[in-house]
């Protein structure tokens, strides 16, 4: 068990979630159940794609998600789960190694990161750069970003 998965296991308890594997169906590798507190997966997932699903199931855990039969809704919540688990698995200073050793593919990046393709996109989707900055989750108004870095 690596560090970033001890991390995880951490922050289920810390938030009350209890942790099952069980058979699901077959579009699903995981789900939260906010009823219960309780994260499923699907058992026999290799490790990156364990970490990549149990990070996103505990984003939904952590807003207390709950599916709406509004599509809409459903997407908004399966991107913020996806970009917070991005932001807990990706070490920004790794990423931007391992973005100039793969000339930005993803498939490649995630394998050395040890997560899913989608977890690096959610990841790329939240750089913006601007000039010789790049900033990482950044958001309307003036210091609203989770990293900033000048690169020139």
């Amino acid at each position: 068990m690596t560090p970033i998965d001890q991390r995880l296991l951490d922050f289920a308890d810390a938030l009350g979630v209890r942790i099952e594997y069980r058979e699901l169906p077959t579009d699903r590798d995981g789900q939260y159940v906010h009823a219960k507190r309780v994260i499923c997966l699907r058992p026999g997932m290799h490790a990156r794609h364990h970490r990549s699903v149990l990070a996103h199931e505990l984003a939904h855990a952590l807003w207390g998600d709950i599916p709406s039969k509004f599509g809409p809704v459903n997407a908004k919540q399966e991107r913020r789960a996806e970009e917070w688990a991005a932001l807990r698995l990706i070490d920004l200073d790794t990423y931007r190694y391992l973005e100039r050793v793969h000339h930005g593919r993803a498939a490649g990046i995630a394998v050395e990161l040890g997560v899913m393709k989608s977890i690096v996109l959610a990841y790329q989707g939240l750089l913006l750069r601007v000039g010789d900055t790049t900033y990482v989750d950044a958001r309307m108004g003036a210091g609203q970003w989770h990293e900033r870095i000048e690169v020139a």
